[in-house]
């Protein structure tokens, strides 16, 4: 087949060509040259071209010639460089339609949409159809005879120009693509250093580098004012992850991280550091060194990945500060309930050598009410210091105001090992103030429960260690165990039987006139019967009461029972006796206390003056301002008031004193003991006899502790020896029996 040379015309002399290309200016990289590919079965064209283009620079960047034989061997290449620009292409090589197939191929196969394709045959009548340069995007078409040094030269600075955009655009595309690919994937990443981790490797995935030499620095996010510090790293500067930025041992690299956070601004030259906005100024940085100068559009996409990105990391900034409430307690940054209940189910806990123990501060109430809050809290963070220091291995956790938790090995959460951190005062504030602590410990390796069942199980030991004495220490056993599961099976059913309203009834125990042994009056007692018909003794269920807020709402119960009582006695017959009735302290901080035995006075229609509350001495000691008000109105009404279980408290004297009450009770304990010791009887007596008082002993089990009250010259008492608590029946044949 006969072939045309290539020709060259006058016009050729307008194109100035170097015998070399120009050398790069001192300390510069040559630019990337553009890769152009000839495909010719024809050697003298692949010389000619060569010649053609010697020394040509396109677009400021030298051409490199890459050479192919067929068909083949121009698919080969065309899949071995992806950054090819230009495929000047022979129509007829070993086939009339070669070239076209190979054009079929690189679109439709190796899908290389940007590679420009100008198409070259030595016979016109060889030339493709329009419907196939429109369809295989064919950039040009030139007879060889056509393709003089201008005429090739302008045709190739056209399709690389053309090459550029549809790259850059496709890089744009891509980018897009691989941010938005970035932003779904990063989302699921919880934790600033995890998240910015993945910003890093999804960083040099778009600029297409190794991630060696990239650092990620964090600018104040902690808290204001905290340095930068390096968050995520990857190759040799892997090391300073989590250290200052300052510790950087690159002047460079540190330099412009900081230049950069403290502009707040990106900076593409002459390094490039990326910045990422979040709330309040504050912000992140990351370096990257690049083995090539950014690419056109680069840019750009850097700057959309920034905005998406500082999206994610203020979402991360949020979870971060979730996190932080859910599991760090707010003033000491310690962990919280929420924590230790993780740290007691972690997989890599070993129960066998590992104790809970709970650390309840003594008397913190105290500190607070007197010195300030401000002084508490210094005084938990100076806690919180020590115990970090004697207890290095352990975590420490804050349950309550002053209720702290210690876990670890047991060798070291021991009694002697953590009254040892309250062995020195503390200095709080510029003063040494002197600290003990309770403790409840149960070991893990005793228990066959996790979580919340041992936070419970120190819970247990810790009250029985307040029980005995503060500023000790107990370990649960499953005796304790036994106790508090009886108690809380009692608490539930006293619940149940609150609701049920028809298990707890009153009982009345007689009072008599030591000196005649007449009725003088009765004392109403709760009782609870159980289903089962089982008598629940007072001492087990009236703590319980307390404890559980039901207290007020059955000494209510009791109040509206026994004025109904009364009135049924005095329709009875029995006009003169009286009705005592025992009041709680928590009836007694109750605003309704007041409104609440009006209206049982008034619903019974018996006078005030028939009804004597009994109040511990304890009780009023505790808040007697308080009980003094409360005096002064139950005046108003008439009603009376006794001292009950004088002497067992801490300030007899001090109470009686300053409390106008109408009786002085003597606790059955001193009843007990005064046939080989009146002497506390004796003073009792005498004390309430001065006040203008009435005395009443209780517990009367024997006729010499009646003759030997009476002979210290005591006015009333109940007991055995008279009668047990009676319901109404019972109370009424009494009353009848001891005033015939």
């Amino acid at each position: 087949m006969q072939r045309d040379e290539p020709t060259f015309s006058a016009d050729d002399e307008l194109i100035a060509i170097d015998e070399d290309i120009a050398p790069s200016p001192t300390g510069t990289e040559a630019p990337d040259p553009w890769k152009v590919l000839i495909v010719d079965d024809d050697e003298d064209v692949h010389r000619a071209t060569e010649l053609a283009l010697r020394g040509m620079l396109v677009e400021d960047r030298p051409v490199q010639l890459l050479h192919a034989h067929s068909g083949e061997a121009a698919l080969q290449q065309v899949a071995q460089h992806e950054d090819l620009a230009v495929m000047l292409l022979d129509v007829v090589m070993e086939s009339d339609n070669a070239g076209l197939k190979v054009v079929r191929e690189v679109r439709e196969a190796l899908k290389r949409s940007a590679l420009r394709v100008i198409l070259r045959t030595g016979q016109p009548g060889y030339a493709p159809e329009l419907e196939t340069v429109r369809n295989y995007d064919i950039n040009d078409y030139k007879t060889k005879s056509e393709l003089t040094r201008v005429r090739l030269f302008t045709s190739l600075t056209a399709s690389i120009r053309v090459y550029r955009q549809m790259r850059t655009h496709e890089r744009m595309r891509q980018g897009l693509e691989g941010i938005v690919r970035a932003s779904t994937e990063l989302t699921k990443l919880h934790g600033m250093q995890r998240f910015a981790e993945g910003v890093v490797n999804q960083l040099c995935a778009l600029l297409g580098v190794r991630t060696e030499g990239l650092v990620c620095a964090q600018g104040g996010l902690a808290s204001v004012g905290e340095p930068a510090r390096v968050i995520a790293a990857a190759g040799r500067f892997s090391q300073y992850v989590l250290q200052p930025l300052a510790a950087l041992d690159t002047e460079t690299i540190r330099d412009t991280l900081m230049r950069c956070l403290n502009e707040q601004r990106s900076l593409f030259a002459p390094a490039l550091a990326i910045y990422f906005p979040t709330s309040a100024g504050r912000g992140l940085a990351a370096y990257v060194e690049l083995s090539h100068p950014l690419r056109e559009g680069d840019r750009h996409l850097l700057e959309v990945f920034c905005s998406s990105m500082a999206v994610g990391f203020e979402n991360v900034l949020l979870y971060d500060r979730l996190i932080d409430q859910a599991y760090l307690d707010p003033l000491l940054r310690i962990p919280n309930l929420n924590r230790l209940l993780e740290l007691l189910a972690a997989p890599e806990l070993e129960p066998a050598n590992s104790t809970l123990a709970l650390l309840d501060i003594d008397d913190f109430s105290a500190i607070n009410d007197a010195l300030g809050h401000e002084f508490g809290d210094a005084a938990l963070k100076a806690i919180v210091a020590r115990a970090h220091a004697a207890l290095p291995e352990c975590h420490l956790a804050r349950l309550g105001s002053d209720l702290f938790a210690v876990l670890g090995h047991s060798g070291t959460v021991k009694p002697d090992t953590l009254q040892h951190v309250f062995g020195e005062a503390f200095e709080v504030a510029g003063q040494r103030v002197r600290l003990s602590a309770t403790i409840g410990l149960v070991q893990l390796g005793t228990r066959d429960c996790y979580g919340p069942e041992l936070l419970k199980d120190a819970h247990v030991a810790l009250k029985q260690a307040k029980l005995h004495h503060r500023g000790t220490a107990v370990y649960f056993s499953a005796a304790l165990g036994q106790d508090a599961r009886e108690r809380m099976h009692l608490l539930r059913d006293l619940r149940e039987a609150f609701d049920a309203h028809n298990h707890f009834f009153v009982v009345y125990q007689p009072k008599v006139r030591l000196e005649d042994g007449r009725p003088s009056g009765v004392e109403a007692l709760l009782r609870w019967r159980t289903t089962s018909g089982e008598l629940i003794p007072p001492d087990r269920f009236i703590p319980l009461a307390e404890q559980s807020g039901l207290m007020t709402a059955l000494g209510a119960f009791v109040m509206r029972t026994a004025c109904q009582q009364l009135r049924r006695l005095r329709d009875a017959g029995h006009e003169t006796l009286g009705m005592a009735i025992n009041v709680s302290h928590a009836q007694l901080r109750d605003p309704d206390f007041m409104a609440i035995l009006k209206t049982s006075l008034d619903d019974a229609g018996v006078p005030g003056s028939q009804v004597e509350l009994e109040i511990t001495e304890s009780m009023a000691a505790d808040d007697l301002d308080l009980v003094r008000r409360l005096l002064a109105e139950l005046q108003t009404l008439g009603v009376r008031v006794a001292i009950d279980d004088f002497g067992t408290g801490f300030s007899s004297l001090s109470v009686l004193r300053h409390l106008d009450a109408q009786r002085l009770k003597i606790d059955r304990s001193f009843v007990n003991e005064m046939l080989q010791d009146d002497s506390i009887a004796r003073m009792v007596i005498s004390l309430g006899h001065t006040q203008r008082m009435q005395v009443t002993a209780e517990g009367i089990e024997t006729e010499a502790q009646r003759d030997a009250l009476l002979a210290l010259g005591c006015d009333e008492g109940q007991g055995w020896l008279y009668a047990k608590a009676l319901e109404e029946a019972a109370l009424l044949d009494w009353l009848a029996a001891a005033q015939a």
